[in-house]
């Protein structure tokens, strides 16, 4: 069936018109007073049909260079002007119940980790592995394919007209259409949730201060820890840290190297002038030794003359 352009289902003053859904290419051709509707659940993430559309679109405002540049070390690092400009964009073509600090930090989790490294590898074989090593450190997702938690979340809460709460997403999010866990990690996780979850139940048994209609925040902080882009960050912070540890390790180990070829160094050079000195004052005294024993000689050189002329004038004296 041909896609048919449906642009009439952006916002334009308050009223929907036409019906089916919004394709990417059609944000690009939106009139700028017609903007396409993201709202948003109580916690402020955007849900609905829109959703999809929007996280799509973020995800190629994170991966354009010229807006977005790739020589940052971090999206910390990156100048807010690139990243209002990213904003100002993304404003243009959707209008947002979400805050401006929920839209940036979601273009931080789009924007692929280690991209520099990726685009600066010198060949396939490095790109392969900068590619593998990110994989292999993403334990859990915060997207169901094109969909977020929060989609998710609300699709099942109207489904089966329940709230659904953390624990039972997290199942959800982290099972196979068959049931069973994705992963070795997402059963032992999910093992470690129901058993911390009896802890706090039969607390609750005998302590009345214990709610646990919103136990299951708690719950997933404690075994996971909080499962946000702060803590991919300080993951990456710690990566970095010991990358430095490391690397300082063998930058220390190369400086006392190079101390210890230094100090060896000087100590051959020191004895080699002590073994000059020692020839030098050997030779200062063999000289002034030679010196000594010509001004003898010569002393002994004049008595002898002296004596001989004596002895010369002795014998031509009359008896």
């Amino acid at each position: 069936m041909r896609r048919r352009r449906l642009r009439d289902l952006a916002e334009s003053g308050g009223t929907r018109r036409g019906r089916g859904r919004t394709l990417l290419k059609d944000l690009y051709e939106l009139n700028p007073v017609k903007r396409v509707k993201v709202s948003r659940n109580s916690h402020g993430q955007p849900v609905g049909s829109k959703a999809r559309l929007l996280a799509g679109y973020l995800n190629i405002i994170a991966q354009n260079a010229n807006m977005l540049p790739i020589n940052y070390e971090s999206w910390h690092h990156m100048s807010d002007s690139n990243k209002n400009q990213a904003l100002d964009n993304i404003k243009e073509r959707f209008a947002l119940e979400v805050s401006d600090d929920y839209i940036k930090k979601a273009l931080e989790r789009h924007k692929p980790q280690g991209k520099i490294e990726k685009c600066l590898a010198e060949n396939a074989e490095d790109r392969e592995r900068v590619g593998t090593n990110s994989s292999q450190k993403q334990k859990f997702t915060h997207m169901a394919g094109s969909r977020s938690f929060a989609s998710v979340a609300e699709v099942e809460e109207v489904s089966s007209g329940q709230k659904v709460g953390g624990l039972q997403l997290f199942e959800i999010m982290h099972r196979k259409k068959d049931g069973s866990p994705m992963t070795s990690e997402a059963r032992e996780i999910m093992e470690k949730l129901k058993e911390k979850k009896a802890e706090y139940e039969a607390i609750a048994s005998t302590d009345n201060s214990v709610n646990l209609e919103n136990i299951d925040n708690r719950i997933i902080t404690e075994v996971l820890g909080p499962e946000s882009q702060a803590q991919a960050e300080v993951q990456r912070l710690r990566d970095q840290i010991a990358q430095m540890q490391a690397s300082t390790v063998e930058q220390i180990a190369e400086v006392q190297r190079k101390y210890e070829e230094l100090q060896q160094q000087l100590r051959t050079e020191a004895a080699e002038r002590e073994a000059e000195a020692a020839t030098a004052v050997r030779e200062a005294a063999a000289a002034a030794m030679a010196v000594e024993q010509s001004r003898k000689y010569d002393e002994l050189q004049l008595q002898l003359q002296q004596m001989m002329q004596m002895f010369q004038q002795s014998q031509k004296s009359p008896y």
